[in-house]
C-alpha cells in the first residue's frame, strides 16, 4: 500500500514522503490517526505541484536549521544528576533531560527530535545525541552527565 505522509513518522519517513507499508499498518493506524493519506495518481500530482512551490521556502528553512545547528555546536551542556556508589545514577538521563538543558541554554528544541545514542544514560560521563533539526540537517551533539552539586 502506497501512502503520502502528512507528518513525520518515526522510523518510516518525513512529511510529504511517498512510502510503501503493509496494508494493515496503513489502513488501521496511519490513515485513521491522520498521519497519512492514500497515494492515488491525483494525490501524487497535487503533491508534486506542492513540492515545486515549496522548494524556495524549503531553502530558507534549511538555512534556519543550519544556523540553529551552529548555535548548538557552540554549546557545552552539562547535565547534573544524583549519583549513588561509583558513577551510577539514581534514575537516568533521557532525551527530555537533554532537551531541557538545551532550552535553558537558549536554543529551543523539542525533545522528540533528540535521540540519545545508546538509549537512556545511567552513568556519569560524556555521551552523544543525534538532533534532527530538518530532514537534511542532523547533527551529533555531545553532552556531559556530571554529579549533582559539582
Amino acid at each position: 500500500m502506497e501512502l503520502i505522509l502528512k507528518q513525520d513518522v518515526a522510523n518510516l519517513g518525513f512529511t510529504d514522503d511517498v512510502v510503501s507499508v503493509k496494508n494493515g499498518y496503513g489502513r488501521n493506524f496511519l490513515i485513521p490517526q491522520g498521519y497519512a493519506m492514500l497515494a492515488t495518481p491525483s494525490a501524487k500530482k497535487v503533491l508534486a505541484e506542492t513540492l515545486k512551490q515549496r522548494a524556495y521556502k524549503e531553502a530558507s528553512v534549511i538555512k534556519e536549521a543550519e544556523a540553529t545547528a551552529k548555535k548548538l555546536q557552540e554549546l557545552e551542556i552539562k547535565i547534573p544528576a544524583k549519583v549513588g556508589t561509583g558513577d551510577k545514577l539514581f534514575g537516568s538521563v533521557s532525551n527530555a533531560d537533554v532537551a531541557d538543558a538545551i532550552n535553558k541554554a537558549g536554543v529551543e528544541i523539542d525533545r522528540k527530535f533528540i535521540t540519545v545514542l545508546g538509549g537512556l544514560v545511567k552513568r556519569l560521563g560524556t555521551y552523544n545525541a543525534k538532533i534532527r533539526l530538518h530532514r537534511a540537517v542532523i547533527i551529533d551533539f555531545p553532552f556531559d552527565v556530571i554529579a549533582e552539586g559539582k
